[in-house]
């Protein structure tokens, strides 16, 4: 078969068959379809709501769109501010006046009962007549649209529901923008058109108020300076005892400026007359100890300050006696579990047992009078005695021969000589062996419990790198049982961590921190972040903050409210609560000079 022969033009294929246009940014970021409907936007999966704000009360207070801007559901918010000329404004108030004003001339012709609304009404024409007469005021129409998403029907109705009950609580109606959703969403698209052109006629006091973003102001009457709020730069004035609780947790990591902030806020409460009762687990605190005439107690296996574990509190007047020797065989238990390396149930039963009779045979009992309990105050060695005669103990009489007779006997076996008359008096706990530093913080935290139980008055506990305490379980529970009994007995306690994830691996972490009304956040470490962000419930920006905050920097957290804060000291302050090495050796240094000057 022949194939006819045709021309090379007539068998040439355009190339723009095969040509395609370039994806554009557009194409990139552009949903994959768009339905309209009458009262939702349908952007691929994703639904869109669009609302407006239709009629605003008398008086707007400041702030009132913070809580909208603060809800965790995305949404897009416009605000649209036409200014309106005041002489036509003037004109349309001149005549709105008379028609006011001659409605209540004609009630009161006809002897009709006043009416509250058309009077407030007047006056309120005339005080804004005046004020825009006199230029102290301007007008403006106001628009107000929001655009909400969700990914069903049903969740747009609920964040719906939250946005109206916050509004309504304020007197603020909103509508959706019903067969104009398209129109809506362009209004919270930053294009800058207003399609819905739904205003309200609003003068410039008011309309400040929209403003959403404002700083929480942390300035009172009564109180220590903390800090300045770095977010308008007034000052922290705050007194941690006017909150429901006087507790407070500071979270950072090293060099942070925890306990620079620390020493700051214990200096500027001495000076209010409070006793403050700290333990320090690296002598920081020894340096202001000096300087302010504190009691500093050095405990180790070789100080020659020591600390009874069996001490008891005297009863106050509205306790009964049984129960104050009750709840210290318990906590007694748990300090014995700690050291022991825990107990199996029947060695709890038994160690229970044998502390009642360890009490009872020094004539400490129920029925003894409370006020006679400190004349014969049994030691450790008194428990082992009674364990001896106890069957099923032999194992507990093995393992507390340690604390007996072994090495550790200088510090657990010996009856306690130290006074807390004091107003500053420091516990430092650096010498002591690792293994025994968190036996060592309950023994110091349960003596300091009974002291303060003892006495009522105004006192603030710290204790500095508490995950120390938080790593046994009996530990973490005798801190959390302070904090929580704190306020019965005017103490604040302050737990101060760098090590979040070991505080937070307990599960009296998160309680201890429910029960401090006052927290200061300072720099994290990424490694921690998320942690801190979790318990704080801290938004995206914050959490930037605290990984950005040069040192003095963090978060103050106060009830509800919270701001960003930054620590300052004058001088003398600075002088006396570095904690920086070189301020530090500059510091002795210049001491050492000047005292081989007065020689």
């Amino acid at each position: 078969m022949k194939i006819p022969f045709l021309k090379k033009k007539e068998i040439e294929i355009p190339e723009k068959i095969f040509e395609r246009e370039a994806i554009t940014a557009l194409d990139i970021i552009a949903p994959s379809s768009i339905e309209v409907s009458q009262n939702y936007l349908k952007f691929g999966e994703r639904l869109a709501k669009s609302f407006f704000i239709f009629s605003f009360p008398r008086y707007l207070t400041s702030g009132w769109l913070s809580p909208v801007i603060n809800l965790e559901n995305p949404m897009d918010v416009s605000m649209f501010v036409h200014p309106i000329e005041t002489g036509m404004v003037l004109k349309q108030l001149r005549k709105k006046v008379t028609e006011v004003q001659a409605e209540l001339m004609e009630r009161e012709e006809k002897g009709l009962v006043r009416d509250p609304a058309l009077e407030i009404a007047y006056r309120d024409l005339e005080t804004l007549r005046d004020k825009l007469q006199s230029a102290q005021e301007r007008m403006f129409k106001f628009g107000l649209y929001l655009t909400i998403y969700g990914d069903t029907e049903k969740e747009l109705r609920d964040i719906e529901t939250i946005l109206r009950s916050i509004f309504e609580a304020r007197l603020i109606y909103i509508k959706p923008a019903l067969f104009q959703q398209r129109e809506g969403f362009i209004c919270c698209s930053p294009t800058g058109l207003d399609l819905l052109q739904i205003s309200t006629p609003m003068n410039t006091a008011p309309l400040s108020s929209c403003f959403p973003f404002i700083s929480f102001d942390l300035s009172s009457n009564e109180g220590i300076l903390y800090g300045v709020n770095r977010h308008n730069n007034s000052l922290i004035l705050f007194d941690r005892f006017t909150l429901e609780n006087a507790n407070e947790v500071v979270f950072g990591k090293a060099g942070s400026g925890k306990s620079y902030a620390i020493k700051l806020e214990i200096l500027r409460y001495l000076m209010q007359g409070v006793d403050v009762i700290i333990i320090d687990p690296e002598h920081e605190y020894e340096f202001l100890s000096d300087t302010v005439g504190g009691s500093y107690f050095k405990m180790s296996l070789s100080s020659p300050h020591h600390l009874n574990p069996f001490d008891l509190p005297i009863p106050r007047e509205d306790e009964r006696p049984e129960d104050v020797l009750r709840s210290n065989i318990i906590s007694l238990v748990g300090l014995l579990r700690i050291m022991l390396g825990g107990l199996t149930p029947e060695e709890d039963a038994i160690i229970d047992q044998a502390l009642a009779e360890t009490y009872a045979a020094k004539d400490i009992t129920p029925e003894t009078d409370p006020s006679l309990w400190g004349q014969s105050i049994p030691l450790m060695q008194d428990l082992e005695a009674v364990l001896e005669t106890m069957e099923g103990a032999e194992s507990l009489v093995r393992r507390i021969r340690k604390f007996t007779r072994g090495t550790y006997a200088s510090f657990f076996n010996q009856p306690s000589n130290i006074s807390m008359e004091n107003q500053f008096v420091c516990f430092g706990i650096r010498d002591m062996e690792e293994e025994l530093r968190p036996m060592a913080m309950y023994i110091v935290l349960r003596y300091i419990w009974n002291v303060v139980r003892s006495k009522l008055k105004k006192r603030i506990l710290i204790v500095d790198e508490a995950w120390w305490l938080m790593q046994s379980e009996d530990g973490a529970s005798f801190l959390y049982g302070t904090a929580k009994r704190a306020r019965k007995y005017w103490l604040g306690v302050t737990t101060i961590t760098q090590d979040v994830n070991d505080f937070m691996k307990s599960e009296y972490g998160q309680p201890i921190i429910a029960n401090s009304s006052l927290q200061i956040l300072m720099k994290q470490s990424p490694a921690t972040i998320d942690v801190v962000k979790k318990t704080f419930n801290l938004t995206d920006e914050e959490k930037y903050l605290l990984l950005e905050a040069a040192v003095g920097e963090g978060l103050f957290f106060a009830g509800q409210k919270h701001v960003a804060i930054k620590i300052v000291a004058s001088y003398g302050e600075d002088q006396l609560i570095t904690t920086a090495p070189e301020e530090v050796l500059k510091i002795k240094k210049a001491k050492k000079e000047l005292a081989e000057k007065k020689k």
